[in-house]
């Protein structure tokens, strides 16, 4: 029998006391290493000089995204397959916004997100393939149907629309993200904060992490890593339900992760 002497409730230490202390400590360590392992997945990079292209920037989800970037201090780049319906986009988010063609927004952008119409995003990416190597490219599209049931999840081919992107894109850095912000609240004058968090998919560490803190440059906006790409495809299909949700209670959903 071993003997403690630690203080008011000094006695012997059994073996099983000997062994509840030991796990005891390594419960701590476990504790210490999660803690240690948290802190390093909130250390983000700074972000705040990028510049940000949005193809497909004359909708109202590009043009929100937009509008919430030049109002954090980004230069935006709004592009559109017609560059005067991208001057005029441009020019109703205001300062620090610029419009352009595609290919002009794609080849100038430090990081370029694409929020072009699914039927469009084969084809808007192929063509754009030379401008957006070496750079981290953002899909935010959701493949979705609408019938008079509501909206569904349309099949892809390659699994996701990012999936779809990294495939049409060897050369980019793809990452998937922003498909369940709200296009109304981002456009909205008197919404100072949009409270949500964005979950950010990708197999480039560096690439997911910069992604993260674009989220969080949007005022009450928290970007969370949310997995490989090839987990795309239920990210993008959950926005059916969210639409449900927002037509059923009159809302404007968005999702917020617990314990993170």
């Amino acid at each position: 029998m071993a003997w403690r002497r630690d203080g008011p409730g000094d006695g012997p230490v059994t073996a099983g006391g000997a062994d509840r202390t030991r796990r005891g400590r390594r419960a701590r360590s476990a504790a210490a290493e999660d803690d240690e392992e948290r802190r390093v997945s909130t250390d983000l990079p700074d972000v705040s000089g990028l510049s940000i292209g949005i193809l497909g920037g004359t909708g109202d989800q590009g043009k929100g995204l937009a509008r919430r970037f030049a109002l954090a201090g980004h230069t935006v780049l709004i592009g559109s397959r017609s560059e005067e319906r991208a001057r005029e986009a441009a020019e109703a988010v205001g300062a620090r916004a610029r419009g352009a063609d595609n290919a002009t927004v794609a080849a100038e952008a430090d990081i370029v997100i694409v929020a072009v119409p699914w039927d469009g995003h084969k084809a808007t990416l192929e063509s754009l393939r030379a401008e957006l190597a070496g750079k981290i490219v953002v899909d935010c599209v959701n493949p979705l149907g609408f019938d008079k049931q509501g909206a569904y999840a349309l099949p892809v081919e390659e699994g996701s629309a990012a999936q779809q992107a990294a495939a049409v894109l060897p050369d980019s850095r793809v990452v998937a993200a922003f498909h369940h912000v709200s296009a109304v609240l981002l456009l909205d004058p008197e919404v100072d904060e949009v409270e949500l968090d964005v979950l950010v998919l990708g197999d480039d560490r560096e690439a997911t992490d910069t992604v993260q803190a674009l989220a969080g440059r949007i005022a009450g906006v928290r970007g969370v890593y949310g997995g490989r790409l090839r987990n795309a495809h239920q990210v993008e299909a959950l926005t059916a339900n969210l639409i449900s949700v927002n037509r059923r209670y009159k809302a404007h959903a968005g999702l917020r992760l617990t314990d993170v």
